[in-house]
């Protein structure tokens, strides 16, 4: 369950989160961090997920650096107002698209690029604007089943990821609603800060009319040993989860629950695992 954290991903872990203590402070501070962090892997379990490690992190961050738990808030601000200002807009294609519920869907994977952790310094909103443009071109092999599933379901519990992405979430919801009318609809948010993810507050933020609950936890991702009693609940009484973001797909692959793990490749052992380069739209189904 989960895929444990490996060579890869302590290296590229690592790696970038000493390169940001680097620009915080002078390189004898920088050091210290970077032993510390070694120490936290080897605290951490070997099943354990990269997301796991988050919380740990963050409070290196504030003891060698004061940094606040919240660090991301000016990006999760300027991420749902971008998304607000376009919210119509987003919507109007989902709408006219022959098929609105894959238009949604297609638009919230693309979504998925709101990532200022795991993407450091790449995010432009401008890039996404232009790859929004070409959001219906996206191919998703496993949509036709998970179509025939939502048609079939009672509840859909949807797990976000990041905030900004979270809009896109709301109108891709929205459109499963209109097809499926009968259908439950939970959202279910980080339980604390997590880097740039979402919680209640961006939620509330960019307007999601459905049930909101969190997990529970600071993880940037879905570690089930983590998770509150009403999200663990939630997550068994689903028919069928859409579980946006690599993080969550890190943490939940190989669970066993009816997962659609809806994503962009972000990195080397995402790249490696499907043959398919970076930001490439996924949409992986847990049991095939």
């Amino acid at each position: 369950m989960s895929l444990g954290m490996d060579a890869q991903c302590m290296l590229c872990h690592f790696r970038r989160n000493v390169e940001t203590a680097r620009t915080l402070g002078n390189e004898e501070t920088a050091t210290a961090f970077a032993r510390a962090l070694m120490q936290v892997y080897l605290d951490t379990p070997a099943e354990r997920a990269t997301p796991y490690v988050g919380p740990a992190v963050n409070e290196l961050y504030q003891r060698f650096y004061g940094l606040e738990p919240d660090r991301y808030r000016q990006e999760k601000e300027e991420s749902n107002a971008f998304v607000m200002a376009r919210l119509d807009a987003i919507r109007a294609t989902a709408e006219k698209a022959a098929d609105p519920v894959l238009a949604g869907l297609q638009l919230a994977i693309l979504g998925n690029y709101i990532d200022f952790s795991a993407l450091q310094g790449e995010v432009s909103f401008e890039k996404l604007d232009t790859m929004l443009d070409s959001a219906m071109d996206m191919e998703l092999e496993s949509y036709p089943q998970l179509r025939q599933e939502l048609s079939k379901a009672k509840k859909l519990l949807y797990l976000t990821d990041n905030a900004g992405e979270i809009g896109f979430d709301r109108i891709c919801a929205e459109q499963i609603q209109k097809a499926f009318p009968d259908l439950q609809i939970t959202f279910c948010v980080r339980g604390d800060y997590a880097q740039n993810d979402a919680t209640r507050e961006d939620a509330l933020a960019v307007g999601v009319p459905f049930p909101v609950i969190d997990n529970g936890n600071d993880v940037a991702g879905t570690e089930l040993s983590l998770l509150s009693d009403e999200a663990k609940s939630a997550m068994d009484a689903a028919d069928v989860i859409i579980s946006k973001g690599q993080g969550n797909a890190e943490t939940l692959l190989g669970c066993g629950y009816n997962i659609y793990y809806a994503f962009l490749i972000k990195c080397p052992r995402f790249m490696e695992r499907y043959n398919k380069p970076k930001l490439t739209p996924m949409l992986v189904r847990e049991r095939e």
